[in-house]
Parts: C-alpha cells; sequence; structure tokens
C-alpha cells in the first residue's frame, strides 16, 4: 500500500531524512520508533506532500505521489494524525468530525458522512457525551480520540500517527493502544510513529528503527523486541539486563 525508496526529505538546505526505504502493506501497523530528531514526523510529513522530498520516490496504492499536493493525497486515501492533537479548538466534538469528512463530499460520496459519524461514536462513545463541547475543553486523551475519529471520517485506506501517546496518562495511553488494535482488526492499515517504543511495537506487525534521519534496524516487532541494541536504546534495559 505505502512504498518509500531512499527518500531524502528536509528543511531548506538542512536534509533530516537520508535514503530512507519503508513499505506498509495492507491490513498492518507497521511502527516507526525513534527518539526526538529522528526524522519520524519530517517522514510523515513528507508522504502527507507537506513537505517535498529532495529525491526518492513515494508510492501509494501503486500510484506516486512524490509531487502531489496533500489534499490530493487525502482525497486518495491517506490521513494523518497529526502530532500534538491539532483539533480544531473553538469548533465542537460533531463539527471537527464533520470536516473530517469533507473528502468524502469531493469523492460525491457525501450521503455517507452522517452514518459514518454514528460508527465513530460508537468507537468513541466520550465522543457522543461531548458531541456539542467545544474541542478545546476537552481532556488531553478526549482530544486525540478526536483526532483519530476526525482522520477515520476521511475513510481512509491508510491511518498515519504521530506520537498519539504524547502527554497522555499511562491508563489513557493504554485506552488509545487498545482503539488502534481494533482498528487494525476491523481492516485498518496504519503508520504508526511513535516514542513509546515498547508499546508501539507489542501493538505493530512490524517496524523500523530510525535514527538521525537513517533507517538503522527493521524488522518484525518480536524481533526489535528482542534486539540488544534495541533494548538498551528504547525500552530502558542495560547490557547487563540483555
Amino acid at each position: 500500500m505505502l512504498k518509500i525508496d531512499n527518500l531524502v526529505s528536509g528543511y531548506d538546505n538542512l536534509k533530516v531524512i537520508q535514503n530512507v526505504s519503508i513499505k506498509v502493506n495492507p491490513g498492518e501497523i507497521v511502527s516507526i520508533i525513534g527518539a526526538n530528531g529522528a526524522g519520524k514526523t519530517t517522514l510523515l510529513k513528507t508522504i502527507t506532500g507537506i513537505l517535498k522530498p529532495v529525491s526518492g520516490s513515494i508510492f501509494f496504492d501503486g500510484q506516486d505521489i512524490s509531487s502531489t499536493k496533500t489534499e490530493k493525497i487525502v482525497h486518495l486515501g491517506c490521513s494523518l494524525v497529526p502530532e500534538g492533537r491539532q483539533v480544531f479548538a473553538p469548533m465542537t466534538v460533531r463539527e471537527n468530525l464533520i470536516l473530517g469528512g469533507y473528502v468524502q463530499y469531493k469523492r460525491k460520496l457525501g450521503s455517507d458522512v452522517l452514518p459514518y459519524l454514528d460508527r465513530i461514536y460508537k468507537l468513541f462513545p466520550r465522543l457522543l457525551e461531548r458531541e456539542t463541547q467545544f474541542a478545546g475543553s476537552l481532556s488531553g486523551g478526549e482530544q486525540q480520540m478526536l483526532a483519530i475519529g476526525r482522520a477515520m471520517m476521511a475513510r481512509p485506506k491508510l491511518v498515519m500517527m504521530d506520537e498519539p501517546s504524547m502527554g497522555l496518562a499511562p491508563l489513557v495511553i493504554k485506552e488509545i493502544f487498545s482503539i488502534v488494535r481494533m482498528l487494525r482488526d476491523e481492516g485498518a492499515t496504519i503508520l504508526l510513529v511513535e516514542q513509546n517504543a515498547k508499546a508501539a511495537l507489542r501493538l505493530a506487525d512490524r517496524g523500523y528503527v530510525l535514527e538521525t534521519g537513517k533507517v538503522i534496524l527493521e524488522g518484525s516487532s518480536k524481533e526489535l523486541l528482542e534486539n540488544d541494541d534495541v533494548k538498551c536504546a528504547y525500552l530502558g534495559k542495560t547490557k547487563k539486563d540483555t
């Protein structure tokens, strides 16, 4: 579904992503882990067209989207749950969700928006309870649910999530990851970018380790969880522990 080859990207003359190659197959959860500054968010911004690649290729669902505008990429079926949630604070929960379904009108499927809103409310009952509240008044966990729900309203083929656990309490993180697992079980394809390496790898089918803009390790989640370097760098283990 998503295939990236030798991607180079960044800001002005600063190349943050260097020769990155990854793939995401339909129905998978693929996790990208790495420390702050590794280039994870830059990678997602490049996939979604917010940043244009310096070189390399990005294919989504068989189509080269390397030079495609963001709105077209969303139209093709690729949605992003951004870092920091970025909900529209002055708008209600319902308004945020309906706005997420805007692309359905462009696909001439506007009649599906309101019925699918009920699907989101079943997935996130708390959002139904807060339907008329302004998004800015929600808790961090509720805002994250809203950000995921808003992305799902576009009926994407691929959902990319940028640090969905950031700033949340442990119990809320557990709930968010449980929802991500539920989405995958229902057939969603997910690219998950996370600093919480243990939780991300336990959830994912496969993973990549990004360090200073380069993929330094890749493999099944089981392989990465058992890798001594990953344990030391990202799972809080020491060489003695391993």
